[in-house]
């Protein structure tokens, strides 16, 4: 599945595809993953706890080793640190958001197309009425977007499928589908899962539209 460059930045950008397919991904519910979402002190925390341990139970000569073990969650909290100083505060994301949801279609695709075009993607435009809105291509990489019901206040699979059908008809295996209001269906969500297809809502979305700015 493609993943999000930037994803916890000021800038969101489409899904990239490297050209190396073996890579780690970090299961989201292990340690690591959710002290990386967690407030940044919470691992220096977690690493003052582990040494102070280590200096009561370990012997001399073995404390230093002891104390090494910790610097996996050194390195968390100094990730998380730097992405939550880099990310948009409260009051960013709240106009963001209040902003996405009072602009007319015009108006919010062509911050879309300037977020995309900021991250190096090139921006297709495609007619008003089909499945898709946007060709997106970067690295040789293409994938279609569609955001036209972005308003929507439900979200079924009916449009995903369109949306599917659209990326095997161009042969492409990714896709985003793009929402600010509604909510997305089970089926539906597990429909987008299942092919190749990433869901852009909330503050995954509020992302994307600052980096226009």
């Amino acid at each position: 599945r493609p993943h999000w460059l930037q994803d916890n930045a000021g800038l969101a950008s489409l899904p990239h595809h490297p050209r190396n397919p073996v890579k780690f991904k970090m299961s989201p519910n292990s340690l690591f993953a959710i002290l990386l979402r967690s407030p940044w002190w919470i691992s220096f925390a977690l690493v003052g706890l582990f040494s102070l341990a280590a200096a009561a139970v370990l012997p001399r000569e073995y404390l230093f080793a002891g104390i090494l073990g910790t610097f996996p969650f050194f390195a968390v909290g100094c990730v998380a640190a730097w992405r939550q100083w880099r990310a948009p505060s409260a009051a960013r994301m709240a106009a963001a958001h209040a902003q996405i949801e009072s602009l007319p279609w015009r108006g919010f695709a062509d911050a879309l197309e300037a977020a995309w075009r900021t991250g190096g993607h090139t921006v297709e435009r495609l007619a008003p009425g089909g499945a898709a809105d946007f060709v997106l291509t970067k690295d040789g990489h293409t994938l279609l977007a569609s955001a036209r019901r972005w308003k929507a206040a439900t979200h079924g699979v009916e449009p995903l499928r369109e949306l599917h059908a659209a990326m095997q008809a161009r042969g492409t295996q990714a896709g985003l589908y793009l929402l600010a209001q509604g909510s997305l269906s089970d089926n539906a969500r597990v429909f987008a899962r299942d092919h190749g297809i990433t869901v852009v809502q909330g503050d995954a979305l509020a992302l994307l539209f600052l980096g226009a700015r």
